[in-house]
């Protein structure tokens, strides 16, 4: 398989970066192709300025990021939540990507659109420091209802499926050697 994986986070150190590394290592001893993405290296804009009015020229890191998402068969986002919802980062780097034309576009005279990844699967890999059962009963999986259904759905990325990971920042050693071992078998499985 084929396999794109994407660190959202803005920082180089802590659990999202190991687990990021940890599916990384078990994709490729599955044996499966992958290339890897982390945001916080890319050198662009994550501000669209004018909306789809006028779309921005993309650069040259967003082109290649483009190319390797239709490239990909299963697209694999490590991220985490802040303030109910992914970085900053992450949502400008959406913001910047995927665009009308690359991955939906609208139709003429219908409220219908074209889903123009299709064909493809996701995994999102969140941690946070809260409570899964807080985030999921008050908060509404806000964050990860936005990147599983606003972004990733409706632009034909399906099935996409959740890996929530909560009190991440209290993990205990065994608790935090046991979730980068489980990303990794799933990276080795291709999930």
């Amino acid at each position: 398989m084929k396999i794109l994986i994407i660190l959202g986070h803005p920082d180089k150190q802590g659990l999202c970066s190991q687990l990021f590394e940890s599916y990384i290592k078990g994709a490729e001893n599955g044996g499966h192709e992958v290339r890897a993405v982390q945001i916080r290296d890319l050198d662009f804009d994550p501000i669209l300025h004018r909306g789809y009015r006028a779309i921005q020229e993309l650069e040259p890191d967003l082109k290649k990021v483009q190319a390797d998402i239709l490239w990909a068969q299963h697209l694999v986002f490590v991220f985490p939540i802040w303030w109910a919802s992914a970085p900053a980062l992450l949502k400008g780097f959406f913001d910047r990507i995927m665009l009308p034309g690359f991955a939906f576009r609208f139709r003429k005279n219908s409220s219908l659109w074209d889903k123009l990844l299709k064909g493809r699967s996701a995994r999102l890999i969140v941690a946070m420091g809260g409570f899964n059962w807080y985030y999921n009963l008050f908060m509404c999986r806000s964050g990860v209802k936005t990147v599983r259904d606003g972004i990733l759905k409706f632009c034909g990325v399906s099935p996409v499926r959740v890996t929530q990971i909560d009190r991440s920042e209290k993990l205990l050693d065994k608790k935090e050697k046991y979730w980068i071992e489980k990303i990794r078998q799933m990276g080795q499985m291709g999930q």
